[in-house]
C-alpha cells in the first residue's frame, strides 16, 4: 500500500470519529499519558508529572460524562448547577393535548420564539429537533458536550446535544432544556421524557393528554 492509500485510509477513518470536544480530551490524555509512561520508563524528568495529570486529566472527563448524562434524569437535577450548565425546568400549569387523527399526540410550540410541530414520544429519553427546526431557533451543539447515537429508521446516526432557552406550549414553559439535533433526523420534532419527568404528572383520559406542571393553572388546550 502506498503513502498516499494510507493517509486517504487514515483520513477516513478520522471522519467516522464524532466530533466531540470531550473525544479529543480523551484522546490528548491517553497519548500524554502514554508519553508520561515513556519518560518514566527512560528516567526523564518530570515523567511522573506528566504521568499523573494525564490520569487527573482521565478522571475529570469521566466526572464530566457522568454529570452530563444525568442531565437524562430529572433526579439528578440537584448537580447540574453545578457543572455552569442551565438548570432544566418545566413550569406553568395544566395543558391537555388532544389525540390526532393519526394516533399520535401533537402539539404547537414556541422553541425560543419560533413556531414549532412536535410529537409527544413517551418513548423518547430526549427532545429532538430538525435540523431546519435548530437553524431557525439559532440552536448550536452545545461545546464538550458527549457524543450521541440514534437509532432511526434510516439507521444509526450521529447526533449533537444543544440546549433550548425556552420551549412554550400550551400553559408550559420549559427553559434550559437538552435536546438532540442531527442532520439526518428528518423533519419530525419530539417532546421527549427529560421534559416530561420534570412535570409533576402525566395521563391520558378519554384521548386526551393531561400535563400538569408544579404549578397549576387555569386548563388550556395546546392545539
Amino acid at each position: 500500500m502506498s503513502l498516499a492509500e494510507i493517509w486517504s485510509t487514515l483520513a477516513g477513518v478520522i471522519a467516522q470519529i464524532p466530533r466531540s470536544g470531550l473525544l479529543v480530551a480523551v484522546l490528548s490524555a491517553l497519548v500524554a499519558g502514554w508519553i508520561g509512561a515513556m519518560m518514566v520508563r527512560r528516567r526523564v524528568p518530570l515523567g511522573r508529572f506528566v504521568r499523573s495529570a494525564s490520569t487527573v486529566a482521565l478522571a475529570c472527563i469521566l466526572v464530566t460524562v457522568v454529570l452530563q448524562l444525568s442531565r437524562f434524569d430529572s433526579r439528578m437535577d440537584f448537580a447540574i448547577p453545578e457543572m455552569g450548565m442551565p438548570q432544566q425546568s418545566v413550569e406553568g400549569g395544566e395543558t391537555r393535548i388532544p389525540l390526532a387523527p393519526d394516533g399520535h399526540f401533537w402539539l404547537s410550540a414556541q422553541v425560543n420564539g419560533q413556531p414549532v410541530s412536535f410529537m409527544i414520544d413517551t418513548g423518547a429519553t430526549l427532545t429532538a429537533v430538525s435540523d431546519s427546526v435548530a437553524a431557525r431557533a439559532g440552536l448550536e451543539p452545545r461545546r464538550g458536550g458527549i457524543p450521541i447515537r440514534l437509532t432511526t429508521a434510516n439507521g444509526t446516526i450521529a447526533a449533537q446535544i444543544t440546549t433550548i432557552d425556552e420551549l412554550r406550549f400550551g400553559n408550559v414553559a420549559a427553559r434550559g432544556l437538552d435536546a438532540v439535533m442531527a442532520p439526518n433526523l428528518g423533519e419530525t420534532n419530539v417532546i421527549g421524557m427529560n421534559l416530561l419527568s420534570r412535570l409533576k404528572s402525566w395521563r391520558v383520559e378519554d384521548n386526551t393528554l393531561i400535563l400538569v406542571p408544579n404549578n397549576p393553572q387555569p386548563v388550556v388546550d395546546a392545539q
